[in-house]
């Protein structure tokens, strides 16, 4: 089969009426929620130090970062807003791979509309178009792929960034070919990098990698022509099954960001139903943390493997832990930045809760599914069973509750009128004559 070129040609080809009114609809729900979390996370350490360690070597001004007032060229202002979008873990889920899609596509294509003048439609339809590669190529290798140990939005995230780049391009079937070949073979991250500052640090470089890939192939820079299928390539090396026809079947009638989610809580996907069942039952009987005993968690076996760490020590290392998590939603009632942060992961309160949850896993649990069983120092038990934790499929997050999101992450930075001029911009992308006008208007 040629997967790649078939791929390649879809990206080339596909008309921009040729999406649905829904789909688009959603991929500006992707956008929305993506650049809120990337405004929001500018400031972290984590961007702080990585600005630190490449501005010596930065070209010219080309691209702003998203939430700062500095400048970089276009390659690092990928890495840097690639960063700072998924630093909190608080951006979207495509939940059939747990890819983060919108961080790698939408920062390749936030800086190239600055350096090669586009019309919001235009970008929109490329983030779409990115997406959908770096899904398609995430179904055709998950679970296997995610099993062994590689981070599914690094490595699938870098053919999505390199197709929509290449789009904006204008880049030919050949060009585009040689774009994934190139975007292929600078695949990577790995899932050990969880709850450190590295783990950010992948959709950044794969939406650095996937603009690199795209600027040679508009070159003549050359690659395999058979980059994912080969005996040699992607998903033979890099997976130990894989699924050709999760990438070519349905090709432009079904969209995988149709089925992207969004993150009331900022950690990992598979603890939200936890956090959910907790503050359920915190919300409805007025529960304080000395009126616990203790905490049982039922959960997929996937929770622990992603998030069973018991003594975080820092708030990086809180998001991937379901004790922690389990513990702030019962003291503070949410899930938000706040409650990953540094000082509450040490917080002797949050700790002394966090030491009452038990976790176990068990496979009649699906991963977005939780069962939690509260024992109350007076003798009774609560229990709630979360199906479908909010921000799910099921339990969508609405417009308006990504309007509050936006909010909350970006007016402590940008203030309230600046922010609120961004959100709108982001809404009414498919009426912008010109797409840097987001990365203007993010601006600090």
């Amino acid at each position: 089969m040629d997967v790649t070129r078939t791929l390649a040609r879809y990206v080339v080809e596909a008309p921009v009426d040729s999406v649905p009114e829904i789909v688009r609809r959603e991929a500006v729900r992707s956008l929305v929620n993506w650049v809120g979390c990337a405004v929001g996370g500018s400031r972290h350490r984590s961007v702080d130090l990585a600005l630190a360690a490449v501005s010596p070597f930065a070209g010219s001004a080309q691209a702003g970062l998203l939430g700062r007032s500095e400048r970089l060229d276009l390659l690092n202002a990928a890495l840097l807003n690639g960063i700072a979008g998924h630093v909190f873990d608080f951006d979207d889920t495509h939940l059939k791979t747990i890819i983060h899609p919108a961080g790698p596509v939408a920062a390749a294509l936030i800086g190239l509309a600055e350096l090669r003048p586009v019309s919001g439609r235009e970008l929109l339809h490329a983030f779409i178009l990115g997406v959908e590669v770096e899904c398609r190529i995430g179904n055709a290798v998950y679970p296997a792929h995610y099993d062994i140990g590689w981070h599914i939005t690094g490595t699938a995230g870098v053919f999505g960034a390199a197709a929509a780049a290449g789009r904006l391009l204008g880049l030919d079937e050949q060009q585009m070919v040689w774009a994934l070949g190139i975007a292929g073979t600078q695949s990577s991250g790995f899932r050990e990098m969880f709850g450190t500052m590295c783990k950010s640090f992948h959709p950044g470089r794969a939406a650095q990698n996937g603009l690199l890939a795209a600027f040679l192939a508009e070159r003549g820079f050359t690659s395999s022509d058979r980059v994912l299928e080969a005996p040699r390539g992607f998903a033979h090396v890099m997976a130990t099954a894989r699924d050709f026809g999760a990438i070519t079947d349905g090709l432009g009638e079904s969209f995988e960001i149709a089925l992207n989610t969004y993150k009331p809580f900022a950690c990992g996907i598979v603890i939200h139903p936890s956090i959910d069942g907790c503050i359920q039952l915190r919300n409805e009987f007025g529960l304080k943390a000395s009126d616990i005993e203790r905490i049982e968690l039922t959960v997929a076996p996937l929770v622990l493997e992603l998030t069973g760490k018991k003594t975080p020590q820092v708030g990086l290392e809180g998001k991937f832990s379901v004790y922690h998590s389990a513990a702030v939603a019962i003291l503070h009632g949410r899930a938000g930045e706040e409650e990953y942060g540094d000082a509450v992961v040490r917080d002797p309160a949050v700790i002394a809760l966090r030491d009452r949850v038990v976790a176990t896993a068990s496979p009649a649990i699906a991963d977005d599914e939780c069962r939690v069983r509260i024992l109350l120092q007076d003798g009774r038990v609560l229990e709630r069973h979360v199906a479908h934790a909010i921000g799910s499929l099921e339990r969508p997050m609405s417009d308006a509750g990504l309007d509050a999101k936006f909010a909350g992450l970006a007016e402590p930075v940008l203030g309230p009128a600046a922010a609120e001029r961004l959100r709108s911009s982001c809404w009414q992308i498919e009426t912008l004559g010109d797409a840097a006008a987001i990365a203007r208007g993010a601006a600090a």
